[in-house]
């Protein structure tokens, strides 16, 4: 066995791929209806079931007699152009050009190269990345794939067992991009011929949709939920509201991170689950005001007198690590439901969106409120802002103040008036002030629809 004919075999399943150098002989033929040179060979084909079945195979090379002949030397050298590709080929390059690796053992070294990867000590990617793939990959995607040959995938195949499976767009979504990332990978490490398209490139899934409505607490919810939340949870939350910031770049800072001349707290890494890791993006790392927190930071230093590798928002068990970010979820949610305004997917990042949303609202354009999100885009941005009812009617009331201010002291239509008559040639004396037309102002204001 060749050294890496076990990996080989491991990648294919057990297929194995005959190893042949050719040479035949070019005959010519004149028992047909004509005279020209040929030669058989014998060419490998993979079966449906993944068998391969050697067949027998004929190939015509040019006339050997009359106009355009070609001597038996030329005949065989255009053989030898034939056979060159043919005969090149090896074990490892015949199996990338037909895609005959298993999809399982092709995920298998994208978790171990990729996903649970690391460099200078540092992984590839968060701690919450790599376990949302493992468990698409365990729990979805590997039971129904992993013995399909990533030649065999067909994007209508896996379309149709993405409907099937999935109840929400971002599901379908999250194991399109999985799948899509293995192949990728395979092509990247040499597994998949570059020539080939990506066939997960080909799933369509249909324009975003969401299970459940996406919305935010209003300024009154907001007000009334805090009231029933204790610190420390309290401050994380409205730390959430003024800054935006995610929930696990406020339980990764330490007091080294908190400027209280400033008033303003730098993000340069987050904690996640025991694990800290670098901000999700290079636009994460941001330096982040507090406006009128500043105090309760500056109270809560004074009452801890903390070092400044000490966390800000550390356990109370003497552990000395951070909060989990499920321990201020489930305070939230307990508040939410005791004041009658909880929904599904309320959370500390539903805080975030509040703050995209409401400082766009007091007056901060996309762009700020993007560089202040660390988003990579205005775009994203885009997704997180959510126009409340309230702001609509404020914007729509706004639009009809102005429309009425503009027809007060103008005709209610734009009819041309008639001719005044003529002046007497002694004129009356001056009566009192001509009426004033009606304005828009003096007229009730439209039944508003809102969404």
């Amino acid at each position: 066995m060749r050294a890496n004919e076990g990996t080989l075999l491991a990648l294919t399943g057990g297929l194995r791929l005959k190893t042949r150098v050719q040479h035949p002989k070019v005959i010519e033929r004149t028992d047909r209806g004509g005279a020209y040179w040929y030669f058989r060979y014998w060419r490998d084909e993979i079966q449906p079931d993944g068998s391969v079945k050697t067949v027998r195979k004929f190939q015509r090379l040019g006339p050997s007699r009359g106009e355009n002949k070609l001597t038996k030397k030329q005949a065989e050298i255009e053989r030898d152009k034939f056979l060159a590709n043919l005969n090149k080929a090896t074990v490892e390059e015949k199996i990338v050009e037909e895609g005959l690796i298993l999809f399982g053992a092709m995920a298998e070294k994208y978790i171990h190269s990729y996903v649970d990867a690391t460099a200078a000590g540092r992984s590839l990617l968060s701690i919450s990345t790599r376990i949302k793939y493992h468990n698409q990959l365990n729990n979805h995607i590997l039971p129904r794939w992993k013995d399909v040959r990533l030649c065999d995938i067909r994007p209508d195949e896996v379309q149709r067992w993405l409907f099937e499976t999935c109840t929400s767009w971002h599901a379908m979504n999250d194991l399109r991009g999985i799948m899509s990332a293995v192949f990728t990978k395979a092509q990247e490490w040499g597994y998949w011929p570059e020539s080939r398209r990506n066939p997960i490139s080909r799933v369509k899934i249909g324009e975003k949709w969401n299970v459940n409505p996406e919305r935010i607490l209003t300024w009154d919810e907001t007000a009334r939920v805090l009231n029933r939340i204790k610190e420390p949870n309290r401050l994380i939350v409205e730390t959430a509201i003024a800054t935006g910031a995610r929930i696990s770049e406020l339980l990764g800072l330490q007091w080294q991170h908190v400027d209280l001349e400033q008033g303003a707290i730098r993000i340069e890494q987050r904690y996640y689950r025991g694990d800290i890791d670098q901000p999700k993006t290079k636009r994460s790392r941001r330096l982040l005001t507090l406006g009128y927190l500043v105090e309760r930071f500056a109270d809560k230093k004074r009452t801890e007198n903390p070092k400044p590798t000490d966390w800000v928002f550390g356990r109370n068990d003497g552990s000395g690590l951070p909060i989990w970010d499920s321990a201020v979820r489930q305070c939230l949610k307990r508040a939410a439901r005791a004041e009658g305004c909880g929904f599904k997917g309320l959370g500390p990042h539903s805080f975030r969106r509040a703050n995209i949303t409401w400082r766009q609202e007091v007056g901060a354009s996309a762009i700020e409120a993007a560089k202040i999100a660390g988003h990579s885009s205005v775009r994203m941005t885009e997704h997180y802002t959510k126009i409340q009812i309230q702001r609509q009617q404020e914007l729509t009331k706004a639009i009809q103040e102005r429309l009425a201010a503009a027809a007060k002291g103008s005709p209610q239509d734009h009819e041309e008036p008639p001719a005044p008559p003529k002046a007497p040639s002694n004129p009356p004396p001056a009566s009192s002030a001509p009426e004033t037309p009606p304005s828009l102002a003096d007229v009730p204001m439209a039944t508003q629809f809102v969404q």
